[in-house]
């Protein structure tokens, strides 16, 4: 292909329309000052976006304009210009066919860097190139997905094993050094290197867990993201035994001890940030397994209204959060969210008039002016010792982690019932349920009835990804379940039901982020009287006509109305509720 020739980016968009010449004038004057790019003054200022820029670079040059969310890039093919090349030049191989590359660029007047990806193509690849011109955003973004560390992980959990097979052989080094234990720099260690590789690539693709699984043959290293697992990679089972021991090292955990399940935490420095890294260990039949929750405080807690509640659930908790006394307990099953929604209630409260307890197992956020205790039941320190000491301290808000048990049930009751408000967790399917388990735990009703002000039942689903969102066209079994879940005045032939294809933006999953369905129930004097009286049927009864509609399962099929979730989603929520 021709060398493309040079441009003056400020002129072409004012011959195009898209800035006025005062416009320019202003740019150029910032661009001395500041030393930034004209484009990205520009953009930073408002007056065009980055797929203005490139469309008008490609009309300028007569080449492709690519919109690089809707294509999928073969990893092999984008690294027949190496990453670091790739990253330096904002140049990325994008396809490859008998005759020539495509090179896409966000910048294409920029003739050092084509000159650059010409001559390392030539050498590389023996292969003349087309030209692209991309959004550098969608570039950069591009570039993080096809030079993912996947192999950079294999590499180095093989490289592991090497070191490993050395040290047992007594061939080069010791099991300390692997370990990055009295060496100059601990980063150096293979160990290290390869963990901190796998945390790198986990904050990357947005996991919110590490499963590190030895198997027989091989140790597996899965990644939670948006809920579902996915396989990292598979390395030698030998070096299995050196990671845990390493993490336990990380997390001051008892690394003599194999045959026990240990907690711990701890925190790395990745990207310039801190990462909070939660571990649970347990012995299996061919090694410890090591889970990992991670926490990135820089994300900071969310506000309710920011949470994606509807504002008819907001007004609600807000009220239920008013009162100085009573109890609000937030159910749904593990990891639907619900620590984060009492940590929002939490937020909205904090302030310097009141004083705030929680009691959790293990703390999982971190939030200034507030008394968090984490539980130790190896020195008989449970939640109910430690909700016992907290009521003498004074509080006027006790959040309490989880309603463990009739004991840690019932002090948490008294404590809402003498002048406190407490929050508080239990694991049931939906809020009308929640009651009448209480009771089943052992706990009095008139307790119940008197202390419990409202229950919020919540399940988290993914959200369909907004870069290959299409229409889908419901089975008929699909159709009759979101039929029986429409209001009164919806018309399923209005919906705007909506799926993924699938595209680079979500790894191929069709699914990007997750957001929350919630139903809840206040205890109304009706309600009261119903659980006092032992009336489960009239109790049902009354708490359904209060929701009058409003469940998990209606609120999941809103948001497939809304083309915001699937209906496989909203279906498998509907399923967990029993609707």
């Amino acid at each position: 292909m021709a060398r493309p020739e040079r441009i003056r980016l400020g002129d072409l968009l004012v011959q195009q329309g898209l800035i006025t010449p005062g416009q320019l004038d202003l740019a150029l004057a910032a661009q001395k000052s500041t030393g930034r790019k004209l484009g990205r003054v520009f953009i930073d200022n408002g007056w065009v976006n980055e797929g203005q820029i490139a469309r008008a670079l490609a009309g300028q040059l007569r080449v492709p304009f690519v919109d690089l969310g809707q294509r999928s890039i073969r990893p092999e093919v984008a690294r027949l210009l190496p990453e670091v090349q790739a990253r330096r030049l904002r140049a990325l191989v994008i396809e490859e066919n008998a005759g020539a590359l495509r090179v896409a660029m966000a910048d294409p007047t920029d003739m050092a860097a084509y000159d650059e990806v010409a001559r390392l193509l030539k050498l590389s690849a023996n292969r003349d190139f087309e030209l692209v011109v991309v959004a550098e955003g969608q570039l950069i973004a591009a570039v993080e997905r096809s030079y993912r560390n996947t192999e950079a992980i294999a590499g180095l959990a093989r490289e592991l094993t090497t070191e490993l097979d050395s040290v047992e052989n007594g061939l080069a080094g010791n099991l300390g050094e692997l370990l990055g234990l009295g060496t100059a720099s601990t980063e150096d260690a293979p160990v290290v290197r390869l963990l901190y590789s796998v945390f790198d690539e986990a904050l990357r693709v947005r996991a919110s867990d590490i499963h590190i699984e030895p198997q027989a043959g091989a140790l597996r290293i899965r990644f939670r993201i948006d809920g579902v697992l996915h396989v990292q990679t598979e390395a030698d089972a030998r070096i299995a035994g050196a990671v845990a021991l390493r993490l336990k090292l990380m997390s001051g955990l008892d690394i003599s001890e194999k045959r026990l399940p240990q907690d711990g935490r701890f925190a790395v420095t990745l990207r310039g940030g801190a990462l909070d890294v939660r571990i649970s260990t347990m012995p299996t039949q061919h090694g410890e397994s090591v889970v990992m929750r991670l926490l990135n405080p820089s994300n900071g807690l969310l506000s309710m209204e920011s949470m994606g509640m509807p504002e008819r659930v907001v007004k609600a908790l807000r009220r239920s959060i008013a009162r100085p006394h009573g109890m609000l307990l937030v159910t749904g099953p593990t990891g639907s969210g619900k620590t984060t929604t009492l940590y929002a209630a939490l937020n909205a409260l904090n302030s310097s008039e009141r004083k705030i307890i929680t009691v959790e197992d293990p703390v999982e956020y971190r939030l200034p002016g507030l008394n968090q205790v984490q539980v130790h039941d190896k020195i008989e320190l449970g939640f109910d010792r430690v909700l016992r000491a907290a009521l003498r301290q004074d509080p006027d808000v006790i959040l309490v982690g989880e309603m463990r048990d009739q004991t840690t049930a019932e002090i948490g009751m008294r404590a809402a019932l003498t002048g406190h408000l407490v929050l508080s967790t239990l694991h049931t399917n939906d809020a009308l349920s929640t009651p009448l388990r209480l009771i089943d735990m052992g706990v009095p009703r008139y307790m119940v009835a008197l202390s419990l002000q409202m229950v919020l039942a919540q399940r988290l689903v993914r959200t369909v990804c907004p870069h290959c969102a299409e229409p889908h066209a419901p089975d008929a079994q699909e159709a009759a379940w979101l039929a029986s879940h429409l209001s009164a005045g919806q018309r399923l032939d209005n919906a705007q039901v909506r799926q993924g294809r699938g595209c680079n933006e979500c790894s191929h999953t069709g699914y990007s982020g997750r957001t929350g369905v919630h139903e809840f129930i206040e205890m109304t004097p009706e309600l009261v009287e119903a659980i006092n009286h032992g009336d489960p049927a009239a109790f049902s009864a009354a708490g359904r006509r209060q929701m009058a509609g409003h469940t998990l399962g209606r609120a999941a099929a809103e948001l497939v109305l809304a083309g915001r979730t699937t209906l496989t989603e909203a279906m498998r929520v509907s399923h967990l509720q029993g609707e």
